[in-house]
């Protein structure tokens, strides 16, 4: 798993000064009619690596669990990112993923196989849900920053 760490890494550390560019500003506004704000997108990042911790350290603790969906609509609008100031959501994202990253390296491979059904969206290893947590992370940086080069240089290209 120390690839996938790594990707994270390279990732969080690829767009930062990106999104460091950005002005506070620029940043809530919209993105277009009905679309979130880049300060709302940074939000369910922070949302993401915050369910996502949960559902890494209990997978690995016990196989079969069960996970509530997320309310994704629901969660951006009662935590009101729009009027958080965006350096500190930056340093908040920041944070999250790096010890996400830590998280992922120090998975015991012996619980990789671990499963997880996630409510509306089916059953996974415990594996594929920590890969997948940085395509998830990539994604949506992407429509934050959508010239962003850091999306290949993450991937190793």
């Amino acid at each position: 798993m120390l690839n996938v760490a790594n990707k994270l890494r390279q990732t969080v550390e690829a767009a930062l000064p990106m999104l460091d560019a950005i002005e506070d500003a620029e940043a809530t506004l919209p993105r277009g009619p009905g679309k979130w704000t880049r300060k709302e997108v940074l939000g369910h990042l922070i949302d993401s690596a915050c369910n996502n911790q949960q559902k890494f350290v209990r997978t690995m603790d016990e196989t079969g669990l069960s996970f509530p969906g997320y309310k994704q609509d629901f969660w951006i609008a009662s935590q009101n990112y729009n009027s958080a100031g965006w350096t500190d959501l930056i340093a908040l994202w920041r944070a999250y993923n790096i010890h996400l990253a830590h998280v992922i390296e120090n998975t015991p491979p012996e619980v990789l196989g671990n499963s997880i059904t996630i409510e509306d969206h089916g059953t996974f290893t415990l594996e594929f849900i920590m890969g997948d947590y940085v395509e998830h992370l990539k994604h949506h940086l992407l429509q934050i920053l959508p010239d962003a080069s850091f999306a290949s240089r993450a991937r190793g290209r």
